[in-house]
C-alpha cells in the first residue's frame, strides 16, 4: 500500500510540474501566438515569394515587425507583467534574438536536407515554414522564464 501512494505521490507532483508550464498563460500565448502568426506569415511569405527577398531578410523582417506586437501583447495580455525597465526590454529583445538565430539557423540545414531535390522555392518556403514552428517554442519559454519571468517576492523570515 505505502508503494502504491509512493506512485501516486510521484505522479501528482510530476503532473503539477507540467500543470506549472500548461496554464492560462500558455492558451494567452496562443492566442497572441496567432495573431502574430498570421500577420507574421504575410509579412515574410510577401516579402519572400512577392518581392523577391532572400530568405534571412524575409524571415527577419517578420520578426522585427511582429516582435514589436508581440512584446505588449504577451507583456500585458498574456504574462500580465509591469515591470517597467530597460533590462525587461533588453531581456526580450536577447530573446527573440537567440531564438530566431537558433530557428531558422537549424531550419534552413535541417529542411534542404529533409526536402533534397526539391525546387529551392519550396525547400525556402519550407524551411520557414518549420523555423517558425521553432521558434515558438523556443519564444514561450524565453518569454515566460527569462523575459518576463516574473519576480516572487521572498515572505521575510521570522526571527
Amino acid at each position: 500500500m505505502a508503494e502504491i501512494k509512493k506512485h501516486v505521490d510521484k505522479e501528482a507532483f510530476e503532473l503539477g510540474k507540467l500543470s506549472s508550464v500548461i496554464d492560462q498563460k500558455l492558451l494567452k500565448f496562443i492566442v497572441v501566438g496567432i495573431i502574430n502568426t498570421l500577420v507574421g506569415m504575410a509579412i515574410m511569405f510577401g516579402l519572400y515569394n512577392l518581392a523577391h527577398c532572400s530568405y534571412w531578410l524575409s524571415s527577419a523582417a517578420n520578426y522585427v515587425l511582429t516582435s514589436i506586437l508581440s512584446y505588449f501583447l504577451n507583456k500585458y495580455f498574456t504574462f500580465q507583467n509591469r515591470e517597467k525597465s530597460a533590462a525587461q526590454i533588453v531581456r526580450f529583445v536577447v530573446n527573440i534574438a537567440v531564438c530566431y538565430l537558433v530557428a531558422y539557423g537549424i531550419a534552413k540545414p535541417l529542411t534542404f536536407a529533409v526536402l533534397a531535390g526539391l525546387g529551392e522555392k519550396i525547400q525556402t518556403n519550407a524551411a520557414m515554414l518549420v523555423g517558425m514552428c521553432f521558434f515558438t517554442g523556443l519564444n514561450y519559454f524565453g518569454q515566460r522564464f527569462f523575459a518576463f519571468k516574473s519576480e516572487k517576492k521572498s515572505e521575510p523570515k521570522a526571527p
